[in-house]
């Protein structure tokens, strides 16, 4: 039976929001579970027949369910989207090898999925009602969801970015059968702000278009695998994982607050890790430095693939 606090829907959401801000989360917001409109339905399948995706093969599958929540579980009535912060309190050595921001601590996939978890138990508890938890692993559209649940807006960089905090956040999903009134999507835009477009080492930004992967610094030190275009050398700088150069030229992330999350702060075998280090580390050496780290998902050899870009730029 529902406690007296879930006996209205929008004493539910508030309830849940409550715990969701009080689990860590920044922010969380409430969309209807239905079918992802025909706009984003067709933007996204143009990408993929652009070849966009590049060597993010998974993009290609489970199209069906990506374009349809309710496909996640039976019964399935409202999105609950949720955005964790990830920036740092402490960097790296300025002439570190560079990872990105959201690799300095814990994978954020244990992060956020546990507190996740612990938000769908709440959600049974008090209700009854089934969830299913996603963060980065099931096939949803989680910038489309963030926005429709009045989150944030997808800016020209292609991140979610939250009204007043910025883009430095993780997102999250528990696609539930709690039948729960919607919030109001965010309809903000980056306006004609261009600067992240023009900053974007491989030009992988156009237009306000989604990312094209193939020209995106990122996606080639993490998703690819085999060779890397020979732009890469002259574009590498000196990262090794990952880039954040269209995060870090926002006008929204001028200020941005340090995260609260522990499990997020920067290792100090990254914040002083050198290019030698790396050349003579081995597989255990590398699963010591990277356990329970998003970078252990590219192995050994990838990273050292990627100090040989940056050793001969």
């Amino acid at each position: 039976m529902k406690s007296n606090q879930f006996q209205s829907s929008n004493n539910c959401k508030e309830s849940i929001r409550s715990k969701a801000l009080e689990l860590g989360f920044t922010a969380c917001g409430f969309a209807k579970a239905e079918p992802v409109d025909a706009v984003a339905q067709k933007r996204y399948e143009d990408w993929i027949d652009e070849g966009h995706n590049d060597c993010m093969d998974y993009a290609t599958r489970y199209c069906d369910v990506r374009n349809n929540p309710t496909l996640l579980l039976e019964g399935a009535k409202t999105v609950i989207s949720v955005a964790m912060n990830y920036y740092p309190r402490t960097f790296q050595d300025n002439d570190a090898p560079q990872f990105a921001y959201y690799a300095y601590g814990n994978d954020y996939h244990d992060v956020v999925k546990h507190r996740l978890f612990a938000l769908a138990e709440y959600i049974k508890i008090s209700t009854s009602e089934n969830s299913r938890v996603c963060v980065d692993s099931a096939p949803i559209r989680e910038k489309y969801w963030a926005q429709r649940a009045g989150i944030g807006f997808v800016g020209r960089n292609n991140m979610l970015i939250v009204p007043g905090k910025g883009s430095y956040f993780f997102l999250g999903e528990i696609v539930t059968t709690l039948d729960l009134n919607p919030d109001e999507p965010c309809t903000l835009t980056c306006g004609d702000c261009r600067l992240c477009e023009k900053v974007c080492p491989g030009g992988a930004l156009k237009g306000g278009r989604a990312v094209d992967a193939s020209r995106c610094l990122s996606c080639q030190l993490i998703e690819q695998r085999g060779l890397m275009p020979e732009w890469v050398r002259n574009k590498i700088g000196n990262r090794i994982y990952g880039c954040d150069e269209c995060q870090k030229c926002c006008p929204h992330n001028q200020n941005p607050v340090p995260t609260d999350i522990e499990e997020f702060t920067i290792r100090e075998k990254i914040r002083h890790i050198t290019e030698a280090e790396i050349d003579a580390m081995t597989d255990d050496d590398f699963r010591s430095i990277f356990r329970n780290s998003a970078v252990k998902r590219i192995k050994l050899a990838t990273l050292k693939r990627n100090l040989s870009y940056l050793s001969k730029k």
